[in-house]
């Protein structure tokens, strides 16, 4: 299951996104917000990463207007690895190598054919835990998060 969630500015951008899951009954929670009403998007990077850090939900989807302020929020929360990416191939590396485990995007730069493009190499590429230096440099991130 995923957790979900935007600010105002990827609002437009996540509904579309949702109605795509719901098409191919992939099972997700929508964590707000639920309007283009403005709003503060750490409140809702903070929930989806919280969610997402306690294991309740294995990858999360953060969408604002860039998908960069959801990325630096959401990095805050210990064992998330938030990425804001706009190619399939950083998509891609960010699963195997980085065990990337939140996908941000903007909604005012990315458009829906892309961001279904992303969303479905995030959501199918499995980390690559055969290899012992992705696995150990891993584990020096989570060194470096824990000083």
């Amino acid at each position: 299951m995923i957790a979900i969630g935007s600010d105002h500015g990827g609002y437009l951008l996540k509904q579309e996104v949702l109605k795509y899951l719901d098409q191919n009954n992939i099972k997700y929670k929508d964590f707000g917000t639920f309007s283009t009403e403005s709003c503060d998007y750490p409140e809702i990077a903070q929930l989806v990463a919280s969610k997402v850090s306690s294991g309740e939900f294995k990858r999360g989807l953060l969408f604002c207007g860039t998908g960069l302020g959801m990325s630096v929020a959401a990095n805050k929360i210990k064992n998330i690895r938030a990425v804001c990416l706009t190619d399939s191939y950083s998509v891609k590396y960010s699963r195997l190598h980085n065990d990337a485990n939140i996908l941000c995007l903007g909604g005012r730069v990315v458009g829906i054919g892309l961001a279904l493009e992303l969303i479905n190499i995030f959501l199918s590429t499995e980390f690559d835990l055969e290899n012992s230096r992705h696995k150990k440099r891993l584990e020096m991130i989570n060194i470096l998060e824990n000083k």
